[in-house]
């Protein structure tokens, strides 16, 4: 509907480009390729034997360049030369720096019938005026000068080396010997097997989301975000950061107390042990932001420089463990390779108060934790699709095989306890009382064991590595790079996170941190306060309160990295499509339940400090709602829920119980009409379907603007109406609502009540208007709808006050034939002007009523809508005072036996209604002024009988052809006929303006509009029931069947 289709004239054929084309129906078509990048398909003389298919591009007389091969490659469709073959530009969100966006041939464009011989020649060009841009700007460029690219790293040393460094720590070359100890050999591969699992597990969930798209920078927050939304995205995006921030302050501690514990030992003490901390963690601090300010390219050749010392210090280690072992070293517990002490040490020896397994296991994960460092700078990546799965994958099997090294080889060289005391070797005769493996290696250290004072030895002392290493200095400095490494990578991934989420706007006050600098785009202004933060900790020189809590937001966010995999492979929704296939929506599950339990496992006081602050932020973002649509897996499993719910309920027979007023409200545009807006969702928000439907009537074949459609549903959601704004194209206001009633909503989500506003203009507006809008009120209870006409004294369409024009065909109120307008019909479909998009018109829906009373004139019983509405408008804060009041009609002898019967009837349906009413003279005749007033009002519409001339027949017929021709016109016989139902209404009204002057809102039974009533006539009934009143007046029938219910079942 509204489209249109041509077929291309034989003079626009004429115009195209001269080609060569030939064809054979022997042998199938030849195309000939060019040589080197050349895309250009060549031309093939046709040959006087036989018949083949030449297609060229080029015209006599061209010489192919650079840039018609590069224009070329936008081939065309053999479909036709505007349309385009599928191209990757196509399909990218945004472009690279200095580039101009292709895009493909819209279908306007391609169902364009081209008016003269030349649009039709230049139709080629239409395609690549974009890519002349890019190569014209590619020429200005080169001729500018070398434009500087930004660093991007490979999987080795982006990813890779950084995840290494990030995950070696102290804790390998200062705890793991003593975890050894403690837990057996056995136990410690367990802990390590496990933190791995957990490790390994985010990882492939981390390498699903990173292949599902493109990954920009961010790192974690980037992809949880991305697929969970900004709600999950947001606070973690803020805690990760946090936490980065406090992973930098603590290697940085950790190495300056190393280096502190050197100087205690060389006698070189500056301060103290606490200021000499501050001093050394302040200065390298420093040193390490000047590193990342340097830019990317210096850090990482730190990061690679470190690693490097990393390496000579494990080779350093494991060829001291083959170096036979001298007398000073046997008396601190080494003795290379032994099978006794390897034995010895594959069972836990628990010692402490700290001995027990989950402690050693909270001791070492730690030391697991660095497995995001290459994600975090995914914007610096060459391809982060795919350099983060190998490369973290690949590190993680290299860290895990040296833990588990190092772990197997100190329990094969080292006691658990030894004296240091040479004194305390065996003579080769000695036949005392020792039969520990340290006397079957010559030495007696029984004596420090049963007095537990033993200095060295696996169990008590922390410089194992150095111990066996062949020169102990290199793991001194293998502490010193793994502490830097760490602390270095964690100061360049709070800032990357940190930059990402402020440049999505998610949370206030923020924003001035994320201005990048230079060709890599850094966060210099990030850096900055990262560094802040972490200097601010390491003066405290105290963190073992704050520790637990970085495992915590690293685990806090594992959990949530694997549930994001998880949710999105359940919702089955078809964008999510990860390269990376080796993983499992049920191992990303695990993981992250696994994750939750270790939090609470390893310090259950910090869990909950976690989960608090994630809380927190949570609940903002929920509350501000961000203006961003990532397509995130929470949406999918949304529209699965809705989907899902839709079709189980299209199964269920309807109950009277569960009936809600599921509303089609013909606003037209909602924003030119509020008030009707705000009533109707002042009963239906959060409690039923609301859908704003807008009849499109114009004679033109233009679409609807998607562009006018968002603007009128952020309208909408500014407004915090809860409603679906549906437009549809029709003839007139009868069919379009119709159609709307027969096409609108889903299943058992579908609307059972019209409402639409008061035709105020009906005595003006051309007949044939007030016959459509009666038409509408008969076929809507035809559809069995139930009916709401909203009047209000100064109308509902605002239009005027917003002192711009609407299109006539939107408006309830006023003139519905197009012809009868001035204005274009294409009003309804250009873009609608700022200035009408605004939430400033207040209603009064939109204010509180008081103690005002809610009057219910319930004339006709229509099945309880009627009484329905108000009782749902009470349940709101703007209505909770008011009282309603119910007026019913009933005689003088029996008015109290009739009140008493709607009271019992009213509470039996548990409606709080305040007063009952018996309305006792309504069979009184009106009074003279009004009847006339009435009469008034119809007398333009009435068929002058008596006017007509000739004889019975001829005045018949005469008649006859003014009914058919002005069905809206009031007969004679028609207006006697229906005479007293007309005064009673003057009657009704008469009351209505008495009973009710301070009423905040009056319901009125609607009158069913009967086949002998003429339209006009019908108007003035309608007319003649609310006219008077100051307040909102509402119009309402059900359609005859039962919405409430006093019965359980």
């Amino acid at each position: 509907m509204g489209h249109r289709f041509s077929r291309r004239r034989q003079s626009d054929l004429d115009t195209l480009p001269q080609g060569r084309f030939s064809f054979s129906e022997e042998a199938p078509p030849r195309y000939y390729l060019g040589q080197g990048d050349q895309d250009t398909v060549r031309n093939v003389q046709p040959s006087s034997s036989s018949s083949e298919v030449s297609i060229g591009m080029e015209t006599p007389g061209q010489q192919p360049d650079r840039r018609v091969t590069r224009q070329e490659g936008r081939r065309p469709s053999i479909y036709s030369t505007m349309d385009a073959v599928p191209n990757l530009e196509f399909y990218a969100n945004a472009t690279a720096t200095g580039r101009l966006r292709r895009s493909r041939p819209s279908l306007e464009t391609l169902r364009k019938v081209f008016e003269d011989g030349e649009s039709s020649s230049n139709m080629g060009d239409s395609g690549t005026g974009s890519l002349s841009a890019i190569h014209e700007q590619n020429e200005e460029n080169s001729a500018g000068g070398k434009v500087k690219q930004p660093v991007r790293f490979g999987w080795i040393t982006g990813v890779m080396v950084r995840c290494m460094l990030n995950i070696w720590g102290v804790i390998l070359f200062l705890r793991l010997s003593w975890i050894t100890s403690q837990a057996g050999i056995i136990l410690t591969w367990v802990i390590i097997f496990m933190s791995v699992l957990v490790t390994s597990v985010t990882c492939l969930s981390v390498s699903a989301i990173s292949t599902n798209g493109k990954v920009s920078s961010g790192g974690a927050y980037f992809m949880i975000s991305r697929t969970l939304g900004p709600e999950m995205g947001g606070p973690i995006g803020v805690v990760f950061s946090f936490a980065n921030a406090l992973g930098c302050a603590l290697n940085t501690v950790g190495f300056a107390e190393t280096v502190r514990d050197l100087l205690i030992e060389y006698n070189s003490v500056m301060v103290d042990s606490i200021n000499d901390v501050r001093i050394i963690g302040t200065i390298t601090v420093t040193s390490l932001l000047l590193i990342s300010l340097a830019g990317m390219e210096w850090e990482s050749k730190t990061q690679i420089l470190f690693f490097l010392v990393l390496m000579v210090t494990f080779a350093n280690y494991f060829v001291g463990t083959v170096i036979p072992a001298t007398p000073e070293e046997q008396a601190m517990g080494f003795f290379n390779y032994r099978a006794d002490i390897f034995v010895e040490n594959l069972f836990p020896d628990w010692r402490g108060a700290e001995g027990n397994f989950f402690q050693m296991f909270a001791i070492f994960f730690p030391s697991a934790i660095g497995i995001l460092a290459g994600a975090n700078i995914s914007g610096d990546l060459r391809d982060p699709e795919t350099a983060i799965p190998k490369g973290t994958l690949m590190a993680i099997f290299g860290t895990t095989m040296s833990y588990l090294l190092i772990s197997v080889t100190a329990g094969a060289c080292v006691l658990r306890d030894a004296s240091g005391n040479l004194n305390d070797s065996l003579p080769l005769n000695y036949s005392g009382p020792c039969d520990d493996v340290a006397c079957k290696l010559g030495w007696n250290f029984t004596k420090c064991e049963q007095s537990q004072t033993c200095p060295f030895g696996m169990s008590n002392s922390f410089q194992v590595l150095s111990l066996v290493s062949a020169f102990g200095p290199l793991i001194t400095a293998g502490v010193f790079a793994a502490s830097l490494s760490s602390a270095l990578a964690f100061l360049v991934s709070a800032p990357k996170v940190f930059q990402c989420l402020c440049k999505d706007n998610i949370y206030p006050y923020i924003g001035f941190f994320g201005k990048g600098y230079g060709k890599n785009n850094e966060p210099l202004r990030a850096y900055i306060l990262c560094y802040l933060i972490a200097l601010a900790f390491i003066l405290i020189a105290q963190l073992n309160v704050i520790a637990p809590l970085i495992s915590n937001f690293f685990l806090c966010s594992y959990a949530l990295i694997n549930f994001s995999c998880f949710h999105a492979s359940i919702t089955n929704s078809p964008g999510w499509r990860p390269s990376f296939k080796y993983y499992s929506k049920w191992t990303a599950l695990f993981g992250s339940v696994i994750s939750v339990v270790l939090m609470f496992l390893l310090t259950w006081w910090a869990a909950l400090i976690t989960f608090g602050i994630i809380i927190f932020l949570f609940g903002y973002v929920t509350y501000k709602k961000p203006e961003v649509n990532w397509g995130s897996s929470v949406q999918a499993g949304t529209y699965n829920m809705a989907l899902s719910y839709s079709v189980s309920l299209a199964g269920v027979e309807d109950h009277v119980k569960n009936f809600r007023p599921q509303c089609l409200v013909l606003t037209g545009p909602p924003n030119l009409r509020p008030a009707l807006v705000d009533f109707v969702g002042s009963f239906t928000k959060n409690v039923s379907l609301m859908i704003c439907g807008d009849i499109l009537m114009d004679d033109d074949e233009s679409g609807i603007s998607q562009r006018n459609t968002d603007k009128l549903v952020k309208w909408l959601n500014c407004r915090k109406v809860r409603s679906f704004y549906t437009p549809f194209k029709g003839d007139n206001l009868r069919e379009g609502a119709r159609h709307l009633m027969q096409a609108s909503g889903l299943g058992k989500m579908k609307p059972n009540t019209l409402v639409l506003g008061f035709k105020t203009n009906w005595k003006e507006c051309p007949p044939g208007s007030v016959e459509d809008y009666v038409n509408t009120v008969y076929d809507t209870f035809d559809a069995n709808y139930g009916v709401c006409i909203l009047r209000m004294m100064d109308g509902l369409d605002v239009t005027e006050e917003l002192q711009c024009e609407a299109n006539l065909a939107f408006e309830a109120d006023e003139a519905i034939e197009s012809d009868h307008s001035g204005s274009s019909d294409r009003e309804s479909d250009v873009d609608i002007p700022n200035h009408t998009i605004n939430n400033d018109i207040r209603t009064v829906f939109q204010t509180k009523q008081g103690k005002k009373t809610i009057d219910v004139y319930w004339i006709s019983d229509d099945g309880g809508l009627t009484l329905l509405v108000p009782y749902l408008l009470t349940r709101r804060k703007r209505w909770r005072k008011s009282k309603v009041r119910v007026f019913i009609i009933g005689q003088q002898q029996t008015m109290e036996e009739e009140r008493k019967e709607m009271l019992v009837l009213l509470r039996r349906f548990r409606l709080d209604v305040g007063d009952v009413i018996v309305m006792t003279d309504s069979q009184r005749p009106p009074f003279p002024k009004n009847l006339k007033r009435f009469e008034d009002s119809v007398a333009a519409f009435r068929l002058r009988e008596g006017q007509q001339q000739g004889d019975g027949s001829v005045q018949q017929q005469q008649q006859q052809q003014q009914r058919t021709e002005g069905p809206w016109k009031i007969s004679d016989k028609q207006m006697d006929a229906l005479r007293l139902k007309s005064e009673r209404k003057v009657r009704l009204n008469e009351i209505i303006r008495r009973n009710s002057k301070h009423a905040a809102l009056v319901l009125i039974s609607l009158p069913v509009p009967q086949s002998d009533c003429p339209s006009s006539l019908y108007m003035a009934w309608l007319d003649t029931l609310s006219c008077g009143l100051h307040c909102p007046v509402l119009l309402i029938r059900g359609n005859q069947q039962n919405v409430l219910t006093f019965y359980c079942q």
